[in-house]
């Protein structure tokens, strides 16, 4: 079999390529150049976008040169400009914490990236990367399904789950079997350079404003009982359950609580207000043929699934949680699981009090 394998200069998507390789696959390497070589004053460090991108590149041709594979750079800055940090700036003006690795995932990486490629003359016939998750084939549905990696601690299956039945049907996780600790073993075998290389932790590496179309705009920091504390300089810089950096005293801690972007204020209070019995999302991506009347959800990529009933109407979810969850925010995506299994998600909306 012919398989594209999208590099990155990290250690799971280079283990993914020797793996496909010593399976006895015709690999092809390929990577993305999304950085627009803009001024900035991000530090180099280990960021999925920032000026570092040439030393990504120079790691995977020497990897490719050592797997003795070849390798395509294909230029997506402009969509991921046009894509990516469009939304990024939209979500932020509005007062809402986009997710861009999911909005990547979904239309650069497993979009422009295999488009462009096939477009270039390209023929292959599977995508894979260094994702921890799985993909299966449901016979009495006809559909693919996307699981959970393996290891609970790498499992990414949150960041991919708008992709599509096309995307699911054509793509290939090599490490959705194994843990971390044994995909750095196999690299450190295969005399793989990047073997103790550390993982990309954020998005990007500098201040979010710089990525933003936006000027400062003073506004009122109030609490809920709309009280001012203080004045902001951008709701773009607050989210949902953030304790530091608000610029206000109090004799108890104070988290953001809302963010108003119309009236242009952050409203702050106790933990209290940041509890809430469920929530609202739209712009669903359904990955199972039918929901059903109970699940498991996330809130954020960092937080365990929690049992909830869920109805879905219109396009539109709403999620009730058998236990109260802390700090649910508009932006941010819910994806809902059975067991290993994504049945799918949405955009939260709002949060639902309690």
């Amino acid at each position: 079999m012919k398989i594209v394998v999208g590099l990155s200069g990290g250690v799971d998507s280079a283990v993914s390529a020797f793996l496909l390789k010593s399976a006895g696959h015709v690999v092809i390497g390929a990577i993305m150049k999304i950085w627009d070589g803009r001024k900035t004053k991000a530090s180099k460090g280990n960021s999925c976008y920032g000026p570092d991108e040439n030393e990504d590149i120079e790691e995977v041709e020497n990897l490719c040169k050592l797997l003795g594979i070849p390798l395509h750079i294909v230029d997506c800055s402009s969509q991921f400009n046009e894509i990516v940090l469009k939304y990024f700036d939209d979500e932020y003006r509005c007062g809402r914490t986009p997710n861009p690795c999911i909005k990547c995932n979904q239309n650069i990486k497993f979009g422009i990236l295999p488009e462009l490629l096939r477009k270039a003359g390209i023929q292959y016939d599977r995508f894979a990367t260094g994702h921890y998750a799985r993909v299966t084939h449901d016979s009495k549905t006809d559909r693919y399904l996307l699981k959970k990696g393996l290891d609970d601690r790498k499992d990414q299956s949150y960041f991919l789950y708008r992709l599509n039945q096309k995307q699911l049907s054509t793509v290939i996780f090599p490490l959705g079997e194994y843990l971390k600790t044994e995909v750095r073993k196999i690299a450190s075998s295969a005399g793989l350079p990047v073997h103790d290389k550390k993982e990309s932790q954020d998005f990007y590496t500098g201040d979010y404003a710089e990525l933003l179309t936006v000027k400062k705009s003073e506004g009122l920091i109030i609490d809920k009982e709309g009280k001012m504390l203080g004045k902001h300089l951008g709701i773009w810089n607050y989210t949902i359950g953030q304790r530091k950096g608000l610029g206000i005293c109090s004799d108890r801690p104070l988290y953001v609580v809302a963010i108003d972007a119309q009236k242009n204020q952050v409203v702050v209070g106790d933990k209290t207000g940041l509890i809430s019995i469920g929530l609202r999302a739209s712009n669903m991506n359904i990955i199972v043929s039918k929901l059903p009347r109970t699940a498991q959800a996330k809130t954020r990529s960092t937080s365990k699934e929690a049992p909830c009933s869920i109805s879905f109407h219109d396009n539109e979810l709403t999620v009730m949680f058998s236990e109260p969850q802390e700090a649910i925010t508009p932006g941010q995506s819910v994806v809902l699981y059975d067991e290993d299994i994504v049945l799918g998600g949405g955009t939260i909306i709002e949060a639902i009090p309690q």
